[in-house]
């Protein structure tokens, strides 16, 4: 009876144990069958835009340093000693501004002796001039020969030459005593200095004494190719052509307008130079800054656009991910006319109000189901596997 009961106990454990197992293995199956995808559940994130229509600038770009309007390298036009300095290094002068003094001394001194010198000759000259006089009256006498006469005539002029020059050595040493005083020939804005007070300087110097840079208004010579010319020419025919200057950051900086057009191409580099000023009242610019040149070449009207993050490029091209009404994606080929920093013209293959995806298009392909975000939101959640997640 015992035998039979532990046979039984037996049996009914092996039974159990079979049923089990095979309820292990059936559910394992179930779970590895995959899930149908139904309109409610949940998609992949993603952001999107609506296509709309715009006025797009378009602009040509280069890149080149602000140049001054006018540079001017301040020598001495003499010899002699540095006295004074009217100026602070970075200091704003005006043209007729004394901004140094050389020592006039020696000038001086050479001006007086010029004078003194006339002053002789004048007197020389005024007598021979009586005499002339005299002997006129002398040979209307018949008491005088007349070449005796003629040859006082020419000694007057001989003193009349003399007196000449003595002005004319007069009003050099009177420049040359002006060029001690140094004035600055233009408004603009004063550098470091080159060499300091009291050292002697020499019109020959290489070296000038510091620079002045007119900066209000300030230019920018920039290159670009050959073929904008044509465009160019035509826009500057209907008015001014506007150019932006564009900081490092990416921020604007002044805005001018076109100038100059080079008279020839550079046949080298297939380029031609162009000119642009600026106002710069606000000083935004400053001679060396490097900048973003954007020259405005036309607006085009009523354009097709799309954020520029929304294009996709790929072996075939240009594409997007369009988002339909049921939440799935599908890939569009587009056709894109001109990209900036912000968007992208659309010549074909999109209409108005598409939805195309803007940010997330690494997690998605044709047919996939997505969610589109807020604006605010963030695209991936911190359980997202294709994102590193944070740990504490």
């Amino acid at each position: 009876m015992k035998k039979l009961a532990s046979f039984l106990a037996l049996s009914l454990c092996l039974a159990a144990a079979g049923w089990l197992g095979l309820r292990l293995v059936s559910g394992g199956r179930n779970s590895g069958a995959p899930a149908e995808a139904t309109p409610s559940s949940p998609g992949i994130p993603v952001m999107a835009d609506l296509a709309a229509y715009a006025d797009v600038p378009i602009y040509l770009s280069a890149l080149r340093t602000v140049q001054a309007f006018n540079s001017v390298l301040i020598k001495s036009r003499v010899d002699g000693q540095i006295l004074k300095m009217d100026f602070a290094e970075g200091q704003e002068v005006h043209a007729g501004n004394i901004i140094a003094e050389i020592d006039p001394r020696t000038y001086a001194a050479a001006l007086a002796q010029a004078k003194a010198m006339k002053i002789k000759d004048q007197a020389l000259l005024d007598n021979a001039q009586l005499d002339l006089k005299r002997y006129h009256g002398l040979v209307a006498q018949d008491s005088m020969a007349h070449q005796q006469l003629d040859t006082q005539a020419a000694l007057v002029e001989q003193y009349r030459g003399t007196v000449d020059a003595d002005q004319a050595q007069i009003d050099l040493a009177q420049v040359q005593l002006s060029y001690c005083t140094i004035r600055s020939p233009i408004d603009g804005r004063v550098g470091t200095r080159l060499i300091d007070l009291g050292n002697i300087v020499h019109a020959t110097d290489t070296t000038g004494i510091f620079t002045i840079n007119q900066i209000r208004p300030i230019w920018v010579s920039f290159a670009l190719p050959a073929a904008s010319l044509a465009e160019v020419r035509s826009q500057l025919r209907h008015g001014d052509v506007e150019v932006i200057a564009e900081g490092a950051a990416g921020q604007d900086l002044a805005t001018g307008k076109l100038t100059v057009i080079d008279n020839q191409i550079n046949a080298t580099t297939a380029t031609i130079a162009y000119k642009a000023v600026f106002d710069n009242a606000d000083e935004a610019l400053w001679p060396g800054l490097f900048v973003d040149i954007r020259l405005l070449l036309q607006v085009k009207r009523h354009a097709l656009t799309v954020p520029v993050t929304a294009v996709v490029r790929g072996p075939e091209g240009a594409y997007v991910f369009l988002v339909g009404s049921d939440r799935l994606v599908q890939k569009r080929p587009i056709k894109v006319g001109f990209t900036n920093k912000a968007i992208a013209i659309v010549d074909t293959g999109l209409a108005t109000s598409d939805r195309v995806v803007t940010d997330g298009q690494y997690r998605i392909e044709a047919g996939s189901r997505v969610e589109v975000l807020p604006p605010a939101a963030p695209i991936a959640s911190p359980t997202d596997p294709a994102l590193p997640t944070a740990t504490q």
